[in-house]
């Protein structure tokens, strides 16, 4: 199973083309914001550009080309040096201008430049113990949320606790980049915008990648004049991506306008490198936040981000738990003695219930099985072809199924989503769960459709309104969790390894019958006793061919794989009845000639390629045929696992070697592959562990270095006659 698996059909939001929106170069815009001033500064700490009120700052006319410490002092020139070739971005301390107010001196890395901001800082000796304080506080309260909604509304309280904003805004993404308002917190007469839905053209591609950069954004008051670089420089615009100061969009100036706000800020919600939301914070004054507030915005953002995270881990494990339990109870209920397609079809109820479904399904050929709400057989039918023919092994989801599958639209009232999977086999079983169509209302703020237009002189021009707009939506249910399709991967997993056992059973049972028969013969006259062995050898031989056939019809892969080791296991019993039909001796068989002939029919099923792989070191030793079958049927076992694990299933030495010690053997079957395989805990390893104890033995891995040696121990002869 996959580790993310994307639905089928994700459809966008209602929109525009946001190709224009998308190509606007928002991060060279040559100018800064008037509230601070910026200098840019080559690999020599010369001043080579700047923009602002440098002049009525530094008092300086002549800071083109003169040296960092000239314009500003010797303690930032300082401080500069200490920072170069160990961060890209830094803060280099406070500057006192020469209108005797401080401000706070960061830098930035641009190429070979170095772009240093200027800003106001707050003139309170106390702020940053005062800040210390409040984040404490603060972020005890957001982790005293119960849950992922109050958490936000807390954090809605604290942000605008602690900026001063008119109103704040706790907004999502959502999987087509649209956005939606979780939470608010406002102050009288602001309007509300909470649950409201906004287009993915109000944050383009381009200022989502630099809200990751920049997780602080601040525009003081939306009427500013921008102030640009100057002089003029030869050669690419300078990058602004990392900047604070950096002058924003024409086109997101216009927005704010429209939305009658004077001043704006915006702290990033990055969850595990991706950007999950924003706090959005509004205010119809302008509002400066200083760089220590934007610092402890952004520490407080990104506590917020961890208890997001924590609480919706949790809430997933919780969902998870409660599916495995399911899982288990649907698994437990399914009877061994009936077809999956005939037991899955009695319990599709338990299905339904499983993932959360309205309706479901289990079509096998032309038998269609339904319960609850579901569409007409004859479309279910229809259906579980269309599945079936996109041969994937994932389970298949999405909550706009007519997207996807048009001749579903006639039916979407019944089944707009969809969570299906396949049981390969000669004739498929498709196993499908429905969920009806859920029609929504969704509130917009203003039409989504005139998010953004050209204007008369080809500019982009945002919408001009913000009032509630709301649009129905059909055609889409309830959308799938995610912890419901590794649910429905993890029951198509299950079935697939029941179908195995089921068949491996059948198997395993027509080989226990053939030793019994073979036991109660060998009391008989030695004349029977080899014409019983000679019809069961035959026997045999037939069942290793009717499998041979079967994984031919199958071609390469798992059906197949399964059905060879089963053919395998059945030649491993039956060359003992072959050597017992061409001897005298009928109570024991030597290991030593069995095992090589053994080994010399698998290295010949396993394909030319194995001829030369096997290294025999065996010593003679008789044990009585029951048992000689059970570590025949185990160093089958190891040859296979060897074969699968050690080279997946590329030819490699393989050495085995037969020991007697005493009055027990010593089987060992050595590679030289991966190491540390251990096969698994398929179902062969499980075999081996209980032949071994059938046999009173032991079963020991070691490591071979390279490859692993598997040591089987084991008395020679059976407790009964020891």
């Amino acid at each position: 199973m996959s580790a993310v698996m994307e639905p089928l059909g994700a459809q966008d939001a209602p929109g525009v083309d946001l190709t224009g929106c998308d190509r606007e170069p928002i991060h060279i815009p040559g100018a800064i914001q008037p509230h601070g001033l910026m200098l840019v500064v080559d690999d020599q700490h010369q001043v080579i550009q700047g923009a602002g009120r440098i002049e009525a700052l530094t008092g300086r006319t002549d800071w083109v080309n003169a040296p960092l410490e000239g314009v500003l002092d010797i303690d930032i020139a300082k401080a500069l040096h200490r920072l170069d070739g160990i961060a890209e971005t830094g803060y280099l301390g406070r500057w006192r201008s020469r209108e005797h107010l401080d401000y706070d001196v960061i830098v930035h890395r641009a190429g070979d430049l170095r772009l240093i901001e200027v800003e106001q800082s707050s003139q309170s000796a106390f702020l940053g113990v005062e800040l210390l304080s409040r984040l404490d506080a603060a972020g005890a309260a957001l982790e005293r949320a119960a849950s992922s909604s109050a958490l936000c509304e807390r954090a809605a309280d604290e942000f605008r606790s602690l900026t001063g904003f008119d109103r704040v805004m706790i907004y999502r993404f959502l999987d087509d980049d649209a956005g939606r308002v979780l939470a608010e917190s406002r102050t009288e007469g602001m309007p509300s915008f909470l649950n409201h839905h906004f287009p993915a053209s109000d944050i383009p591609k381009q200022a989502r990648a630099l809200y990751l950069r920049n997780t602080v954004r601040v525009i003081p008051d939306v009427l500013y004049t921008p102030q640009p670089l100057r002089p003029e420089r030869e050669g690419p615009p300078l990058d602004m991506s990392d900047c604070g100061l950096r002058s924003v969009s024409p086109v997101h100036m216009q927005y704010m306008k429209n939305m009658g706000i004077r001043a704006t800020a915006s702290v990033s919600i990055v969850m595990d490198g991706v950007l999950w939301g924003l706090v959005a914070c509004h205010s119809r004054r302008p509002q400066l936040l200083t760089y220590e507030l934007r610092v402890a915005c952004a520490t407080l953002a990104r506590g917020l981000a961890r208890q997001l995270k924590a609480k919706g881990d949790a809430e997933t494990l919780r969902e998870r738990l409660r599916l495995r339990s399911q899982e288990d109870e649907l698994m437990a209920a399914m009877p061994l003695d009936m077809p999956i397609s005939d037991a899955l079809s009695r319990r599709i109820g338990d299905l339904i219930s499983l993932v959360d479904a309205d309706g479901g399904a289990v079509v096998r050929g032309s038998r269609v099985s339904t319960q609850g709400v579901c569409p007409p057989d004859a479309a279910v039918s229809e259906m579980a072809r269309w599945v079936a023919d996109r041969r994937d092994p994932r389970p298949i989801f999405t909550h706009t199924l007519a997207a996807v599958h048009a001749p579903a639209g006639d039916w979407a009232d019944k089944a707009s989503g969809l969570l299906a999977f396949v049981l390969p086999s000669e004739e498929p079983t498709v196993v499908m769960a429905f969920r009806a169509e859920q029609v929504e209302t969704v509130r917009w703020a203003g039409d989504p459709h005139a998010a953004i237009k050209d204007g008369p002189d080809g500019a982009l021009t945002p919408r001009r309104s913000f009032a509630d707009w709301a649009e129905t939506v059909r055609g889409r249910s309830r959308r799938w969790r995610n912890a419901e399709v590794e649910a429905a991967a993890r029951l198509r997993d299950a079935l697939m390894d029941l179908t195995s056992v089921r068949s491996l059973r059948t198997l395993n049972r027509a080989l226990q019958e053939s030793v019994a028969d073979r036991d109660s013969r060998l009391r008989q006259q030695d004349f029977l006793l080899r014409e019983v062995n000679h019809r069961v050898q035959n026997s045999l031989q037939l069942i290793s061919s009717f499998l041979a056939l079967q994984a031919r019809s199958h071609g390469e892969g798992p059906a197949s794989d399964v059905l060879h080791e089963a053919r395998r296991r059945v030649r491993a019993v039956s060359l003992v009845h072959s050597r017992l039909y061409r001897s005298d001796q009928f109570e024991t068989i030597d290991l030593s000639r069995y095992f090589g002939e053994l080994i010399d029919e698998m290295g010949q099923s396993m394909g030319p390629e194995w001829a030369r792989a096997f290294t025999l070191d065996l010593s003679p030793i008789c044990v009585e045929t029951s048992r000689a079958v059970t570590l025949g049927l185990v160093l089958t076992e190891l040859i296979i696992n060897a074969q699968k694990y050690a080279y997946d299933g590329e030819a490699g030495p393989i050495q085995v070697t037969l020991e007697e010690e005493r009055a027990s053997l010593r089987l060992i079957v050595e590679d030289e592959g991966r190491g540390g395989h251990k096969a698994g805990e398929g179902f062969g390893s499980r075999m081996i562990e209980s032949l071994v104890g059938q046999l009173g033995g032991a079963l020991e891995y070691r490591s071979a270095k390279p490859g692993l040696r598997a040591v089987v121990s084991a008395p020679i002869a059976s407790a009964a006659l020891a």
